[in-house]
C-alpha cells in the first residue's frame, strides 16, 4: 500500500512516535464524554492500565470529544474523577481530540492531494437502506466513487470525505486470539474521514492519534474489533507502525445484554451509594474476568503487584 507524504512537522512527530515505540510500551484509554462510565468502561480502563503498567509503559488518557453534538456537560470531569477514585493514574496531561483538530486537518489535506479521498453526497436515508448484519457497520457500496469530484456546497450541503481503499487483505496483531484480517473491498469499504457537517470522523482521529502518539497497545471492547481494519489501513498509508490490539470481552448484564451508557446505571455513583469503596470496586472489576476471587478487595496498585502479563493474557483470551 502506497504511503502519503506528510508535512515536515508531522513527519517529525511520526519519527518521534516510532522512537517511542522502540523505547517503551505506551498504552491509552480513550473515553468519549457522552455520559458516565459504566462497569464495562471501567473494567476496560483497568485492564488497559494494568497491561501497560505490567510492561513498564506509559499510560495516556485521551478524551475523544470530537462528536460535539453527543458530548454531555460535565461528562469529562466525571470520567476523570472516576479514574482517579479507582487509583488509575495516567502519565502527562489529559489529551483532548478537540485540541488536535489542526493535525487531523493537515492529514486530511495530505490525503486529498494524494488523491486518496473522494466526496460522498449519499443521504443518511440511502445509507440506512444498506443492511448491516450483526450490528456491524455496513460496507459502503461505492455509489459516489465514480462521480465527478466536486468538494463544494451542492443543494445546501457539503459532502462527506471518504478514504479510497485499495482491494486486498488488511492484517493486524491480536493479543488475545488469531491475527485480525478483513478484505478491504468486501468487508471494510471506503469509510468516512470527514463528515458532511464538517466534523472529523472516528476512524481518522483514532488512527492519526495511535500513529503520532506512538501507541503500542490498544485495549478496547470486543465490539470495536471490526473498526480496526480501516484504522490499520490509514496508519499504513501514513507510514506508521501498528499497535497490538487487545479486544477484551464485553460486560454482559443479567439479561444477556451488554452494558451501555444509555442505561444510566451500573456506574460508580450507584456502587458508592450501595457502600462500595475503591478497593471493593477494583476487586469487582478484576473478578469479572477471573483475575481475583469474587469478593476480593484490593487497590489497583495491589492488583498490579499480584499480576503477570502472560497469565492476564491467558485469562482474557479464555473469556473473549
Amino acid at each position: 500500500m502506497s504511503t502519503v507524504v506528510l508535512p515536515e512537522h508531522l513527519q517529525e512527530l511520526l519519527a518521534q512516535a516510532e522512537q517511542q515505540r522502540g523505547r517503551a510500551k505506551r498504552g491509552r484509554y480513550a473515553p468519549s464524554p457522552t455520559g458516565r462510565l459504566h462497569l464495562g468502561n471501567l473494567r476496560t480502563a483497568l485492564l488497559s492500565w494494568l497491561i501497560t503498567r505490567l510492561q513498564g509503559g506509559e499510560w495516556l488518557l485521551r478524551v475523544d470529544d470530537l462528536d460535539t453534538p453527543r458530548n454531555r456537560p460535565g461528562a469529562e470531569e466525571a470520567i476523570v474523577a472516576d479514574l482517579e477514585w479507582l487509583g488509575l493514574r495516567w502519565d502527562g496531561p489529559v489529551l483532548r481530540q478537540s485540541q488536535r483538530r489542526g493535525i487531523y486537518a493537515t492529514v486530511l489535506s495530505s490525503l486529498r492531494r494524494r488523491g486518496l479521498l473522494y466526496p460522498c453526497r449519499c443521504s443518511r436515508r440511502l445509507l440506512a437502506d444498506i443492511s448491516a448484519p450483526h450490528g456491524r457497520s455496513p460496507v459502503y457500496p461505492g455509489y459516489c466513487l465514480s462521480q465527478p469530484v466536486q468538494w463544494g456546497v451542492q443543494q445546501g450541503r457539503l459532502p462527506s470525505w471518504r478514504l479510497r481503499l485499495q482491494p486486498g487483505e488488511l492484517h493486524w496483531s491480536e493479543a488475545l486470539g488469531s491475527p485480525g484480517c478483513l478484505e478491504a473491498s468486501t468487508q471494510v469499504g471506503d469509510v468516512v474521514l470527514r463528515r458532511s457537517d464538517g466534523l472529523f470522523a472516528y476512524h481518522l482521529a483514532t488512527a492519526v492519534d495511535e500513529a503520532l502518539l506512538g501507541i503500542r497497545d490498544v485495549v478496547r471492547g470486543l465490539d470495536l474489533w471490526h473498526t480496526t481494519a480501516p484504522q490499520i489501513a490509514l496508519m499504513q498509508i501514513l507510514g506508521a507502525g501498528l499497535p497490538d490490539y487487545w479486544h477484551v470481552p464485553l460486560w454482559i448484564d443479567g439479561a444477556g445484554e451488554r452494558l451501555s451508557k444509555r442505561d444510566g446505571g451500573l456506574g460508580l455513583p450507584l456502587l458508592r451509594e450501595q457502600g462500595h469503596d475503591a478497593a471493593s470496586v477494583v476487586g469487582l472489576l478484576a473478578a469479572s474476568v477471573g483475575l481475583v476471587e469474587p469478593g476480593a478487595r484490593l487497590s489497583a496498585e495491589e492488583l498490579l503487584r499480584a499480576s503477570e502479563l502472560e497469565a492476564l493474557r491467558g485469562q482474557l483470551a479464555s473469556k473473549a
